[in-house]
């Protein structure tokens, strides 16, 4: 026989105690989960109503993440080629220089030029191997994982040099204007054994900017990310002695003054050559500073790209969070009040549970 207090069951009343308590303790779990991770749920089915907002909003957060670590790796690629691209104008620039007073220099001082810029060659062929933090070679184009110019210490013994170096010794007797079309020739070429540089990079100009590397930054947006070592990225180069890249006219204008020697300073062909040396380094130095100047606006564009889309990331992340995250102060508080619910219904338990009808009999 069961008992009752007020016409409600002993046995019933333990019943809802027990089930009101379950209750509690759910509450409880939610409250200690929502403190610990600071979210209001751990998955969709928790935000109810809110969950469509949350939905729509972390794929554009995660996109915008995407595009800032692309605009980041770019700036940093930007800006080890532009290093590099000051020690190479600072090269061009020095050696144009050189060339205006060559004429007039007596024969052991044509060949300490002619030594120092078979040195700068080797620098140059150096830096166009530069990489970024990543190991990427910045004037590889889209072929970053391999070097633009594969030996770029040998490059005194490719066929580049030592078939300008010929072609220079036979000055006196092909004359400037053919010797000029000759080394022109032999920059200007891709064919195996002439050209320095790599398979990939031995290609049309036209070619390698269609395949330039380019880094995505927006929904419709990309921006090109480097220069190419063997052919120019954003502007033409003009000139009468001209191979249509910068970088070609910068080395074989030292391959040929590399190539001079003394013996040559008497020769009447020697200044017209030299001359035709320097138009081409002219040209190639202007090039060479527009198109560094070009990739360096590129450049800060992308900070103002990246700053605009801070500023929508933090829009969204502020709504998102109003989805999304709790308010710490008012989850403790909340824990705390339903810890002591938890305890009281416990103790309602514990006396409902000792309960019976005996206990209102009155004794004998």
């Amino acid at each position: 026989m069961s008992g009752s207090v007020g016409g409600v069951s002993d046995y019933g009343a333990l019943g809802i105690a027990i089930s009101s308590s379950a209750t509690v303790r759910a509450n409880l779990d939610t409250l200690t989960a929502q403190v610990s991770t600071g979210l209001v749920a751990n998955d969709y089915a928790g935000l109810g109503t809110a969950a469509s907002v949350s939905i729509s909003i972390n794929p554009l957060l995660a996109q915008q993440q995407t595009w800032q670590s692309n605009i980041d790796a770019a700036t940093a690629s930007m800006s080890v080629t532009q290093t590099a691209m000051t020690q190479i104008q600072s090269i061009a620039t020095d050696f144009y220089a050189q060339l205006n007073n060559l004429n007039g220099l007596d024969g052991s001082e044509i060949d300490s030029v002619s030594a120092a810029a078979r040195q700068a060659l080797q620098q140059v062929a150096g830096l166009l191997d530069t990489t970024d933090g990543s190991g990427n070679y910045v004037f590889a184009g889209q072929d970053s994982g391999n070097p633009p110019v594969p030996s770029p210490d040998a490059i005194l013994s490719s066929g580049f040099y030592t078939q300008i170096d010929a072609a220079v010794g036979t000055l006196s007797v092909q004359g400037a204007s053919a010797t000029a079309a000759a080394t022109l020739s032999i920059a200007s070429s891709n064919a195996t054994g002439t050209s320095p540089f790599s398979t990939y990079m031995s290609q049309s100009a036209a070619a390698l900017a269609a395949a330039a590397p380019a880094a995505r930054v927006g929904a419709e947006a990309s921006v090109t990310v480097g220069l190419s070592a063997s052919a120019n990225t954003f502007v033409t180069s003009t000139g009468s002695s001209t191979t249509g890249s910068y970088m070609r006219d910068l080395m074989r204008a030292l391959a040929t003054i590399g190539s001079l020697s003394s013996g040559q300073a008497s020769d009447p062909n020697f200044a017209a050559l030299v001359q035709d040396t320097r138009i081409s380094l002219d040209g190639a130095t202007t090039a060479m500073s527009a198109d560094a100047g070009v990739l360096g606006t590129l450049q800060s564009g992308l900070a103002d790209t990246k700053t605009s889309i801070q500023g929508m990331s933090a829009a969204l992340t502020t709504q998102l969070s109003s989805t999304q995250d709790v308010d710490q102060a008012e989850a403790i508080s909340k824990l705390q009040l339903t810890q002591t619910q938890l305890q009281a219904s416990y103790q309602v338990i514990a006396t409902l549970n000792g309960l019976s009808l005996a206990k209102f009999l009155p004794s004998a």
